[in-house]
């Protein structure tokens, strides 16, 4: 019997203990060989580009096939709108929780203003930008992850498309039905190699970001990470427990493992569709949900980044001894970090301009301020990560439990 019990376990858990694995390794090699472990570094880069290069496939089939099955185009609506109502309330909720951890622990000035190379920002007019942001103007530039949310647009219109042309789309629809499984096998095949490449990436960020920890940011980033922390353990199973009671908490956390290292390793939202695709499916959530949710949620869904952008703006005036205190600062911080949140996932350098935006409006020197908002983001960036992909499925849970009815998890979970 005990020994069936840990066969079963093994069995089960095998992925995620060989993750874990992995990661525990790297970890340690980064700590033993510091700048040293950047000779593994090519291995995790090329984990990544696998996963990378099967992104762009993976959304367009997952949305438009997600789409095309849908009975009614009204309940599209419907859904399209509850999605981003979750969105928008978990975003603005994370940004008041830092807000409030800041005022309880207020960061002081002597924050060291650093030498660091800024990229190059063209600048651009708002509605240039906005432009930009959904569409682009040739077709091969959609199939750059760079034009994330010109491509679920794209995959959207062409998921109603197939809707509106009824039995004549039928193949089409078909073929993206088909093309979604193919790419959900593919990832399959990808994520086998995650213990090797996450191992590779968390010992470069253990040996060459690690000793920046301890320097004059420690107070800020320690604030961030604490709080993060306890946003993730807390809140996540508080909108948990919403979706589905004591049985969501438990399919949540259960399910959560895999999605959450790899947000961590690999520092990106875009990333960890595939391991979070893969979490929602498990957790049985409808597939016309999760595979609306989860792809629209990696650009625009970043409570992390709204988290980020409120420790930036309270470091950035420690910095020059302005008061972080007065309602209107922040009123006007909530509001930017709501901006930022759709701006840092959907362009390049997005969270470079989100900074941008925020040193603009409080009308604060660039020269001085950026750099210390660069290096903010820099090495808040794993817990970031974590919180705007990881938080994309318990919000693919909240929006079944508001578009479902509260059953949903008992009929499917059961």
């Amino acid at each position: 019997m005990g020994n069936n019990q840990s066969g079963s376990f093994l069995k089960n858990y095998s992925s995620i203990l060989l993750l874990l694995g992995g990661i525990l390794v790297g970890s340690i090699l980064g700590l033993v060989f510091g700048n040293g472990v950047e000779v593994i570094k090519p291995l995790g880069d090329i984990f990544l580009n696998l996963l990378f290069t099967a992104i762009i496939p993976l959304v367009f089939f997952t949305i438009a096939s997600s789409i095309a099955n849908l009975q009614k185009s009204e309940k599209l609506g419907k859904l399209f709108g509850i999605v981003l109502g979750v969105f928008l309330t978990t975003v603005i909720i994370s940004a008041i929780i830092m807000i409030i951890a800041v005022l309880i622990f207020p960061i002081h000035q002597g924050i060291v203003i650093s030498k660091v190379a800024l990229e190059n920002i063209q600048e651009s007019s708002t509605g240039s930008q906005i432009t930009q942001l959904v569409t682009v103007n040739d077709f091969y530039e959609i199939l750059s992850r760079k034009n994330m949310l010109a491509l679920i647009l794209f995959s959207f219109l062409i998921g109603f498309s197939t809707l509106r042309a009824g039995e004549k789309g039928k193949d089409f629809a078909r073929f993206l039905n088909s093309g979604n499984e193919v790419m959900k096998q593919l990832l399959h095949l990808i994520m086998k190699t995650a213990p090797i490449g996450l191992g590779a990436y968390f010992a470069y960020q253990v040996g060459i970001f690690g000793p920046q920890l301890f320097g004059a940011y420690a107070k800020p980033l320690g604030l961030y990470y604490a709080v993060c922390t306890f946003y993730f353990i807390v809140f996540f199973s508080l909108y948990a427990f919403f979706a589905g009671g004591n049985l969501g908490l438990k399919i949540f956390w259960k399910n959560n493992i895999t999605p959450a290292l790899t947000a961590v390793g690999t520092c990106s939202s875009i990333a960890t569709i595939p391991a979070n695709l893969e979490a929602a499916e498990q957790m049985n959530i409808p597939s016309h949900i999760r595979n609306l949710v989860i792809p629209l949620g990696a650009p625009l869904h970043k409570d992390g980044s709204s988290m980020s952008s409120i420790v930036k703006i309270a470091v950035i005036f420690a910095l020059f001894g302005k008061d972080f205190t007065d309602p209107y600062t922040l009123l006007t911080a909530i509001g930017i970090t709501i901006i930022v949140s759709v701006v840092e996932g959907g362009i390049p350098n997005g969270g470079y301009i989100g900074e941008i935006l925020a040193i603009t409006v409080y009308g604060l020197p660039m020269e001085q301020a950026l750099p210390a908002a660069m290096i903010i983001g820099t090495l808040v960036d794993p817990i970031a990560t974590l919180l705007n992909a990881n938080g994309d499925v318990v919000c693919a849970m909240v929006v079944t439990r508001i578009s479902e009815g509260k059953k949903w998890i008992s009929q499917s979970n059961t």
